[in-house]
């Protein structure tokens, strides 16, 4: 039995379509559409189709961006001998909220999963080869999450970035901040003492 109107249901199943969202909050976000004024739905509305029509990809470093290099690649002050790699453009965010790193950045757009049917040649691999080929760079960290696909991608990539002889690092992952460490699993206990540094 269909309780509301077919546009309504069809904006509905639009929401819940996004990750995250269940059934219950798409009904609360198509309720919050409705009660918009005309103007401000079609801004929202607009807002999307724009993003969807002028965001692509940074043709260096594969962020999002609006056209052309992106501003981190743009910015004169950034370490062009450093990159480091992530999976995911949100995953930039991160990393410059610390205010720490000074390098630049290659998104690989995703991780090698076999059980999702993503191999290295859905990746962005190719053109951080292209960037490497041109010289330049001293050391690759690799970013990618400390899970079975991010430790894959990142082993695969080690290998394949081998010869052209820069140094290629890891990120240390270990007790987080904050946290007691009868509370820590094994794994985590073992990555921490690998990853101790001299103080």
């Amino acid at each position: 039995m269909q309780y509301f109107p077919p546009a309504l249901e069809r904006l509905v199943e639009q929401f819940a379509r996004l990750p995250g969202i269940g059934g219950k909050t798409a009904q609360r976000l198509a309720f919050f559409v409705l009660s918009l004024p005309e103007n401000e739905a079609a801004s929202f509305a607009q807002a999307i189709l724009d993003a969807k029509q002028t965001v692509t990809y940074c043709p260096v470093c594969q962020n999002l961006t609006d056209g052309g290099p992106c501003a981190i690649c743009q910015n004169p002050k950034r370490d062009p001998s450093v990159i480091c790699v992530v999976a995911d453009p949100r995953d930039i965010v991160a990393f410059e909220r610390t205010r720490e790193y000074n390098g630049l950045y290659h998104v690989l757009h995703g991780v090698i999963s076999p059980m999702n049917h993503v191999g290295p040649d859905d990746l962005r691999i190719k053109s951080l080869l292209e960037r490497l080929s041109k010289g330049g760079v001293s050391e690759v960290i690799m970013a990618t999450n400390p899970d079975t696909e991010g430790e894959a991608t990142a082993m695969y990539l080690s290998r394949l970035l081998k010869p052209f002889g820069v140094k290629i690092s890891r990120l240390a992952y270990g007790i987080p901040v904050g946290s007691h460490l009868e509370f820590a699993d094994d794994a985590t206990l073992m990555r921490a003492l690998e990853g101790r540094r001299e103080m």
